[in-house]
């Protein structure tokens, strides 16, 4: 059983003694734990745009050969730009939140806050995985509708050699598998993080309104 628990009993069982103290002890834990998770949701964002800039680091020279032989290089350059752009607001709007909830006074304010988070970090999440499959789907088409080109291409940079037609057939289904795959990877991590910490703010959003009841 965690602090909060044992505090919310205690003050059950002596609120008619300690009524104001034991309100503003768990009123402090529920400030608090929000708070914490707030800045969490604003730290793990930065990590996650840092992992995904430090990946583009470390992808091979070739997979931007084969891209640009395609002609994906203006439509891959522009949705970059969009999206990390979009990403860095989402991120204004996370430390937004944090430094908000930092000063709030009151109940009233502090789950307007928690409702605040909830809801931007639902839209970041909704963006990612749409983003993802739209870049998945790009790629694919691109891959699709310049077969030749792209068959030549993987002969250059990593020389392939297909062996016949059905080579084709073979890479673009792996290539739609592996889209598929790494989608729900995707929808698994932000169910995990973002999930967890969701829940537990939805959890000290249901403590608050007891108190405004």
């Amino acid at each position: 059983m965690d602090q909060l628990e044992l505090l919310k009993q205690n003050w059950k069982q002596r609120e008619q003694d300690y009524p104001k103290l034991s309100y503003d002890q768990i009123y402090d834990m529920l400030f608090k734990k929000s708070t914490s998770i707030v800045k969490w949701i604003f730290i793990i964002s930065i990590l996650e745009l840092l992992f995904w800039v430090g990946l583009y680091f470390v992808t091979p020279k070739s997979s931007f050969e084969v891209i640009e032989k395609l002609g994906m290089k203006p439509f891959m350059l522009a949705f970059n730009v969009v999206h990390y752009l979009v990403v860095l607001i989402f991120i204004y709007y996370f430390y937004k939140n944090y430094v908000s909830i930092k000063v709030t006074e009151s109940t009233k304010t502090l789950m307007e806050r928690i409702l605040s988070t909830r809801k931007t970090v639902r839209y970041f999440v909704i963006y990612n995985v749409v983003a993802f499959a739209i870049t998945m789907v790009v790629i694919n088409y691109f891959y699709f509708t310049k077969s030749d080109v792209l068959l030549e291409a993987l002969s250059e940079s990593y020389g392939i050699v297909p062996t016949g037609p059905e080579f084709l057939t073979v890479f673009l289904i792996s290539q739609v598998v592996v889209g598929i795959i790494l989608i729900l990877l995707l929808l698994v991590f932000y169910r995990v993080v973002y999930g967890i910490l969701l829940g537990k703010l939805k959890k000290n959003y249901r403590e608050l309104e007891k108190f405004e009841v």
